[in-house]
């Protein structure tokens, strides 16, 4: 984890940023519960755990931060809730999710489904894509088999 945290800091650093304590608390937050798909208010309650100085509002702005620098991807599932999810080391893109409709279940699809349609994208409308994101909504495993 604090290897991840440098590269993190660095990454702050590269855009005139500090990681400050606050900004610092809301990262170990994020790392310590990277497969949950936190919203705001989720890693806020945890931040406030170990740090209860630290408010709501200064967890929104660095969780906006954060995103902005690519640091963390700002999601949302159709839900309406805006879900925070750390940015893989190395990645290009951003993962895919599978997102089940009955349990709510979110899973990740780590490998890069759409560089054939990001080619086609680019070739055929003269775009240049700096990012996707794809979701698929149905139903996971686990409620199909409480349906047979």
């Amino acid at each position: 984890m604090e290897n991840r945290i440098e590269k993190i800091k660095k990454q702050l650093h590269s855009q005139s940023y500090k990681l400050t304590p606050q900004r610092e608390a809301t990262v170990r937050v994020l790392l310590e519960h990277e497969e949950d798909h936190l919203s705001a208010e989720d890693v806020y309650l945890l931040v406030k755990e170990k740090s209860p100085e630290i408010g709501l509002a200064t967890v929104y702005r660095t969780l906006e931060l954060l995103s902005e620098l690519k640091v963390v991807d700002k999601i949302n599932f159709g839900d309406g809730v805006s879900r925070y999810d750390l940015r893989k080391e190395g990645a290009e893109h951003f993962h895919h999710h599978l997102v089940c409709v009955e349990c709510g279940s979110v899973k990740e699809i780590e490998e890069d489904l759409l560089g054939h349609v990001e080619k086609t994208v680019e070739s055929q409308w003269e775009f240049q894509v700096k990012d996707h994101r794809l979701t698929f909504h149905g139903i996971c495993k686990n409620c199909q088999s409480e349906h047979d």
